[in-house]
């Protein structure tokens, strides 16, 4: 199905069941495998697929809590802008935008069942394995490489050519390139911030001991001999 408003480029080609929404743009050679869904007023670039099931454009995880508690919806009137070359997975879901868009640069691939929240920028040529979750507002480089199953919190930045193994839990902006692995088992937010600060000195404290050791060693040489 296409709505009113939506333009189409040359050679476009639209799966069986697919949906283009109001005033969305395609361009020439892209793909929309059945079932995909680009919604109103979202721009896919040129050569891109979209593999069946996936969705571009539905409303972002947003919501206010009111005096009683309860959630509120908050309206989500970005848009997700797409380059060219880009390739999304089976079952993907790119939100759209709270009040700026969502931004995927030309030439990322993106892997099957990866979840990119409202607002997030993705740089150029990045690839990103399947089962990862994107939280809103974040930034992530060009070229990087993001392993399966990793977690990415909100509102952080990731710098160009940075490579994340997968199942890794990135809470802080990276401002380097390099590669990073590491998580954390799931226990309460004081205890995990806690241990967060003392691992993160952990070789600092071992090279410490170390010092330590060949200190005592050096002052006590005879020690060794009478045991």
């Amino acid at each position: 199905m296409v709505e009113a408003g939506a333009v189409l480029g040359a050679r476009v080609v639209l799966g069986a069941g697919s949906f283009v929404g109001a005033d969305a743009v395609l361009g020439d050679d892209t793909v929309l495998e059945p079932r995909a869904v680009l919604m109103h007023g979202c721009r896919l670039g040129a050569r891109c697929i979209v593999h069946a099931g996936a969705v571009i454009g539905a409303d972002g995880f947003g919501f206010a809590r009111d005096e009683r508690g309860a959630g509120v919806k908050i309206p989500q009137t970005g848009r997700v802008l797409i380059g060219d070359d880009v390739e999304i997975g089976a079952n993907t879901t790119i939100d759209r935008g709270a009040l700026d868009d969502t931004v995927i640069g030309d030439g990322v691939k993106i892997d099957n069942l990866v979840q990119v929240a409202h607002n997030v920028r993705i740089g150029e040529h990045t690839a990103i394995a399947g089962c990862v979750g994107i939280s809103g507002s974040a930034r992530i480089g060009a070229y990087c490489l993001i392993g399966g199953g990793v977690g990415i919190a909100g509102h952080l930045e990731i710098a160009d050519r940075v490579v994340v193994g997968g199942m890794s839990l990135v809470s802080r902006s990276i401002r380097r390139s390099g590669h990073y692995t590491g998580a954390f088992p799931l226990d309460t937010h004081d205890n995990w911030a806690e241990n967060a600060a003392t691992l993160r000195q952990l070789a600092k404290l071992r090279d410490r001991i170390r010092q330590l050791e060949q200190q005592n060693e050096a002052r006590q040489p005879g020690d060794r001999d009478k045991s």
